[in-house]
């Protein structure tokens, strides 16, 4: 089933307003995903850790080490499943999660049994950075400007991590995300320099306000 057939325009729940245009569209990288923000990686360290101090801790109360080995390998079937999992989310949310960059907002959809749909109007952008990794995907985050908020829980994994407290929607593992930074950066500065009102056509989030001019463009962090 195609994720988005139900929808006027891929990844946004009605057309656009006149004057806005799509600039960029574009799904997260599920293995980027996987490995920064469900931490496949890490999981498989945990368990490669307790299976090798499970070996030791035998070895040293005296079981033979043969024995020691198919011991601790009992927590194999269990790693193998952790990392499944998560895996398999990471794939689940790649496919259900569309970023779309306009000329006015970003809009974030996402969610794997129930689609939502958040918009960031450029007006409530404060600033951007890019976090660029090796693969060259990235993660672009945005900060909001002072009094705009967002649930860091309800935005997961669509979030700069850890920044509990003043959440920022961030595209998350984007492929060529320097290029998609640079698009962005040129959509904050055209619209600083030419403000436009967001039309209210679109949902905004509860408590979301439009007031404000926008601000700078991305940068790298």
């Amino acid at each position: 089933m195609n994720e988005h057939e139900n929808e006027p325009i891929p990844g946004l729940p009605a057309h656009l307003p006149e004057g806005e245009t799509i600039l960029w569209q574009g799904a997260p990288c599920w293995k980027s995903l996987a490995r920064r923000a469900f931490h496949v990686g890490q999981i498989g360290v945990y368990f490669a850790v307790l299976l090798a101090w499970s070996i030791s801790a035998a070895h040293a109360d005296g079981t033979p080490v043969i024995d020691a080995v198919l011991s601790a390998l009992r927590v194999l079937p269990l790693a193998f499943v952790a990392v499944v999992i998560l895996g398999v989310l990471a794939w689940l949310t790649s496919r259900t999660t569309l970023y779309t960059i306009t000329n006015r907002r970003i809009v974030i959809r996402f969610g794997i049994a129930l689609p939502i749909t958040w918009n960031v109007p450029f007006s409530m952008i404060d600033a951007a950075g890019l976090k660029a990794y090796s693969d060259r995907t990235g993660d672009l985050s945005v900060a909001l400007r002072a009094g705009q908020r967002i649930s860091y829980l309800v935005l997961w994994p669509h979030v700069r991590p850890w920044h509990l407290a003043h959440a920022e929607p961030t595209l998350r593992g984007i492929p060529e995300a320097a290029s998609v930074a640079a698009i962005l950066g040129r959509a904050l500065s055209t619209a600083a320099s030419q403000p436009v009102a967001v039309a209210a056509q679109m949902p905004i989030p509860a408590g979301a306000s439009q007031a404000g001019a926008p601000h700078p463009a991305a940068t790298a962090a």
